[in-house]
Formats: C-alpha cells, structure tokens, sequence
C-alpha cells in the first residue's frame, strides 16, 4: 500500500533514532563512521539513504537495512510521481 507523502528517511532517523537518544548530530555521525555534514544532509532531506548508509543505521539502531531502503525507496518514487504528473507515454505492446 502506498503511503500519501511519506517522510524523508532522514526526518525518521532524527525524530525516532536520534533524538529519543539526546544524543547531538556530530556524535551520531561519529558513531555512524561518516562526517557531521554527511549526516546532516540526510537529515535535512538534502540527502538518500544509500545501500551503505542504510547497513550503518543497522547496525547503529538494531534495525534492518532493507527496512531504511524500503522508506527511501517510497519517499523517492512520492516525489517522482509528484514531479512526473501528467507526462504523456506511449504504451508498448508486442508485436
């Protein structure tokens, strides 16, 4: 089932994984192994949760990295419907 305009994965992290910790950004980046501005831009929706980030907030979180895959994956296509709109394609059919 499709989600009507779902968070960026980013806000996810901050309001569910960061913030209950009380924990500051460059701490978590730390901890993550990647640079404060890394973490930042995806937690500000500037930046995708890549196959490699999502096994790092695996391991971090105790959750999945398919489960951090899955919310980019429905964020991403949201915003490409979203942009996409009323494009005329043509459909293709076998001869």
């Amino acid at each position: 089932m499709k989600m009507h305009h779902p968070p960026h994965p980013g806000e996810v992290l901050r309001e569910l994984c960061i913030e209950p910790l009380g924990i500051t950004i460059t701490r978590a980046a730390e901890a993550l192994g990647v640079s404060r501005k890394t973490l930042s831009a995806i937690l500000n929706g500037r930046a995708g949760i890549s196959p490699e980030m999502a096994i790092r907030l695996s391991k971090a979180f105790d959750t999945t990295p398919e489960s951090w895959l899955q919310q980019q994956l429905e964020y991403d296509l949201w915003q490409a419907e979203k942009s996409v709109g009323d494009v005329k394609v043509e459909k293709l059919f076998a001869a």
